[in-house]
């Protein structure tokens, strides 16, 4: 992700300084950035000078120090509260006053990284999603610390490298991982109680749906070690809310070492020669599962609405821009209709007696008003 982030501020006319301790992920940046900018050349999408100019303006250090004449330091190492507040502090000591601390976290508070800062005022949440190049959105995270200006001009930084810069409240997962949880969790729920296998739940989220993938393909290519341990950070952090609880069925996949495709098995086998298993092309078991995620989705959506984490615009763009949903999920449900979509969740709820089913009061509430989002 640093390397991905560095490439893209290189490419908008930014000096760029790349840090890590260890050189051989500097070394295998460099070689990667060479291989990138060789195929947009011969795509005719970049000259061989343009191509060369964007690389020179990447630099490579091993030392923080190397980021004393940084206006914006975007951090991107690993998601672990004592280590970045750590590197925050080392940080601080070598950049101007007037530098923006920023991190790439995807679910960490930003309120705890500012803290670890004399000026926490200067720090805030800049999170990229991945492949950092090609992927629209940024979300842009305020700490409750965060000057106005500072975040102004983060938001104006970002909006110039022809990123979409939607903000969002710092709370666990911000907008997309924490609005994105119920495809990954009702889809494992569905395959816990037998209801379908993997490659049928993919099939009806991508054929009935139009996602462009299905969850569990997802999860594969995320990392099933990745993908759990956000799932289980949002669960802590929401003091154990029941919608966002993990799955046994990824925990034992993680512990088997199934963690996708960089292993070449997680919830299906990526060994050469092998065959992914058929779905069940039932058009109606599709369409069940379907709405039953999608419903689980939409309440997330309007749940974040509720609680003001982001306005509708944000929040549909985060989920369109972000995670490729082929529709805004509060556009969808207006499309549905929000009399449906609480139906669909008060009969979820009724069947299990579960809180993860519970129906958002602001959904409650616009249905008895009969508004909608758009």
């Amino acid at each position: 992700m640093g390397a991905g982030i560095a490439q893209v501020a290189a490419q908008n006319g930014h000096e760029v300084v790349l840090v890590d301790t260890n050189q051989a992920m500097l070394d295998k940046a460099e070689a990667s950035y060479q291989a990138i900018f060789a195929k947009l050349v011969e795509k005719g999408k970049l000259s061989k000078e343009e191509a060369q100019g964007i690389q020179a303006r990447i630099n490579y250090s091993t030392a923080v120090s190397a980021f004393s004449g940084a206006d914006l330091v975007i951090e991107a190492i690993i998601e672990n509260i004592e280590i970045k507040n750590l590197v925050f502090k080392q940080i601080e000591e070598v950049v101007s006053k007037d530098c923006i601390i920023a991190s790439n976290t995807s679910s960490l508070s930003i309120a705890s990284i500012a803290a670890s800062l004399n000026d926490p005022s200067r720090c805030l949440g800049i999170h990229f999603f991945n492949p950092a190049p090609l992927m629209p959105l940024v979300e842009i995270i305020p700490a409750v610390q965060t000057s106005g200006a500072i975040l102004k001009t983060a938001k104006e930084i970002i909006e110039s490298w022809n990123k979409i810069a939607c903000i969002a409240k710092d709370t666990p997962g911000f907008i997309v991982n924490r609005v994105a949880r119920p495809f990954y969790g009702e889809a494992l729920k569905i395959y816990e109680e037998g209801i379908a296998d993997f490659a049928t739940i993919d099939w009806a989220m991508t054929h009935i749906g139009g996602f462009r993938m299905g969850p569990f393909t997802l999860m594969d290519y995320i990392g099933n070690d990745i993908n759990y341990t956000v799932t289980e950070t949002v669960f802590e952090a929401f003091y154990y809310d029941p919608r966002f609880r993990p799955s046994f069925t990824q925990k034992r996949h993680k512990e088997a070492g199934y963690l996708g495709r960089k292993t070449k098995r997680g919830f299906y086998d990526y060994s050469e020669g092998t065959e992914l298993p058929k779905p069940t092309e039932n058009e109606q078991l599709g369409k069940e599962i379907f709405e039953r995620i999608l419903v689980m989705l939409i309440n997330e959506a309007v749940d974040a609405i509720f609680l003001k984490i982001a306005s509708v615009e944000d929040v549909d763009l985060a989920m369109t821009n972000g995670v490729n949903y082929p529709k805004g999920l509060l556009k969808w449900a207006d499309e549905l209709g929000l009399e449906y979509v609480l139906a669909k969740l008060e009969g979820l709820f009724s069947e299990y007696g579960d809180d993860r089913y519970r129906p958002n009061p602001l959904l409650r509430r616009m249905v008895r008003e009969g508004k909608k989002f758009y």
